[in-house]
């Protein structure tokens, strides 16, 4: 699809019907009056966060110190301190958008909060806490972030029936859409029925963009045809196309109209995780793309500005045409090799997975900095007097774990018997080790030298990993594959903890390349996915319990 180019694209867009919201929230956001601005400049009109996005805002600054240390002081849990530190937030954030709510009637201006993602599986307590957290935040502009999986359903359609607003989250596949949608419509019809105000309740359903993409061209590169590379990269948009189609089927069926002549509000399709993965794609490729009426459009940060400098619109809005071809090139991807449904369950089940370590990851920040005295006074600069120094060391730590993480993923990828396996591992084998030189170049825009002496230590302790007591070689056994994968796994989670910290110091170090450190985060995000990929599979074939055979 074509694009036009205009003088201030996120005022365009907005006048083209799409709500302009952000993905990110944080203390710094809101004390510095940032978020204000954004919604005065930038044409924001929402804000969603999930745990990465808290995970991070934790980095950022010495913001939620005090509160944390009168909670640790008070005895308070690590759940408890995680829940009144991010309704804290929340609140906040609705406060600020409130104008906004009012100004359009209840349909934006929305902050939106999620359920813990260890209850995914358990409607009944992710229904409890979406009640919790309404309740604590007590402001109308709020959404309760559930997620859609199939217990998932059951959980939405029991808040909506009480009247609380809901982002349905971490959709994929275009069948669970369209149950996420008849979850609304059942809450709707219960809330009727027990004599609610229909048009109190709002909602939004959260389809996932650009992790599309990442799945089906990791799939597509290993089939190494002319054909599957012809393919890459549009996987993404056709499937949000088709789920738009599917929405326009549902709102034109009498089940909806009866809803709507009662005064309920459509579930609006919102288009999440827009910011692209690929550096070779362009980056504002899943906002320009999908410009329909009526569509919400949350970005993070990277990818807002960039649409704001450079983002186009297209000439025309969705057609039959369009869906058409959409469907065409999924059926292409099926006669390709690529199992489409399998891609959709596979990213609902890791988008899981990620949401709960970033959740872990939030709780030890979390109980760590509870029970920590003040820090050093901080410097004109905003560090301490050994900052520098103590930078130089934390640095020098990730390159020596990246030397030995390397020489890991090395190994991996020779031993495997798998020659897909050997693919993958030896492509992820090369990304580290671009990402170890970025790291290195990070390091000399900071003045940091590289420690070579701890560096070569790394790799020594890679090497001496290998050993058993007597010295000699371990030989491979069939639980090899799963221990070296849950190896790699950990240090690129820890590497990707790395770049999180360095983007928080980006915001006020202008040595640091914000942008940039954002695709390698995105990336090591990647590795992540494939990784766990690889140690399922793993543990599939090494621990599953076997069949025998009986007579």
């Amino acid at each position: 699809m074509s694009g036009s180019a205009v003088s201030d694209p996120l005022a365009a867009l907005s006048a083209a019907g799409v709500s302009v919201w952000l993905d990110d929230l944080s203390r710094e956001l809101l004390a510095g009056g940032d978020l204000g601005r954004l919604i005065a400049d930038k044409h924001v009109v929402g804000v969603t966060t999930n745990p990465t996005i808290f995970a991070s805002a934790l980095s950022e600054g010495d913001r939620y110190d005090d509160q944390l240390r009168r909670l640790g002081g008070s005895g308070a849990d690590v759940d408890d301190a995680v829940f009144a530190l991010t309704t804290d937030d929340v609140r906040d954030g609705c406060d600020v958008l409130r104008p906004v709510h009012e100004r359009t009637g209840g349909t934006d201006g929305r902050v939106s909060i999620e359920v813990d993602p260890r209850l995914a599986q358990d409607a009944d307590a992710t229904a409890a806490l979406a009640r919790r957290l309404w309740t604590a935040v007590g402001r109308p502009n709020l959404f309760i972030k559930i997620p859609a999986t199939r217990k998932g359903l059951k959980a939405i359609t029991s808040v909506v029936a009480e009247g609380i607003s809901v982002n349905v989250t971490l959709i994929f596949s275009l069948d669970r859409y369209r149950e996420v949608m008849d979850a609304y419509q059942t809450g709707l019809e219960q809330a009727l029925d027990a004599g609610l105000d229909l048009s109190g309740i709002h909602s939004v359903a959260s389809f996932f963009v650009s992790r599309v993409d990442t799945e089906v061209d990791r799939r597509l590169d290993a089939l190494d045809s002319s054909q599957a590379r012809e393919l890459k990269g549009r996987a993404a948009v056709a499937n949000a196309r088709l789920a738009y189609q599917a929405y326009e089927q549902v709102v034109a069926e009498p089940r909806w109209q009866r809803l709507a002549a009662a005064g309920a509000n459509v579930q609006r399709p919102l288009w999440a995780s827009t910011g692209v993965k690929n550096p070779d794609y362009p980056d504002t490729m899943y906002v320009s793309d999908l410009v329909i009426s009526g569509t919400v459009n949350t970005m993070p940060g990277a990818t807002l500005t960039a649409f704001a400098d450079h983002g186009t619109l297209p000439t025309h809005a969705p057609t039959d045409e369009d869906y058409t071809a959409a469907a065409a090139h999924l059926a292409s991807l099926k006669d390709a090799g690529v199992d489409f449904a399998d891609v959709t369950d596979t990213l609902e089940r890791e988008g899981l997975g990620k949401f709960e370590a970033s959740w872990a990851e939030l709780g030890a920040t979390v109980e760590s900095r509870m029970h920590s005295g003040p820090g050093p006074s901080a410097g004109p600069a905003g560090g301490g007097p050994h900052s520098a120094d103590l930078l130089a060391i934390y640095l020098n730590d990730h390159f020596a774990g990246a030397t030995g993480g390397l020489e890991l993923f090395r190994r991996a990828a020779e031993a495997r018997k798998s020659q897909e396996e050997k693919a993958v591992l030896a492509d992820l084998a090369r990304q580290v080790e671009e990402d170890r030189d970025a790291l290195a170049k990070i390091m000399t825009d900071l003045d940091v030298s590289v420690d070579h002496t701890r560096a070569a230590l790394g790799w020594v302790a890679e090497k001496v990993g290998r050993l058993k007591t007597n010295g000699s070689l371990i030989s491979r056994s069939p639980l090899s594959d799963v221990l070296e994968t849950e190896a790699m796994l950990l240090g690129v989670r820890g590497k990707a903890a790395g770049w999180r910290t360095l983007r928080a110091l980006a915001d006020t170090d202008l040595r640091l390349d914000a942008a940039r450190l954002d695709v390698l985060l995105e990336r090591a995000e990647g590795q992540s996915t494939a990784l766990e990929k690889l140690r399922v599979a793993a543990v599939t074939r090494s621990l599953a319990p076997r069949n025998t055979a009986t007579s």
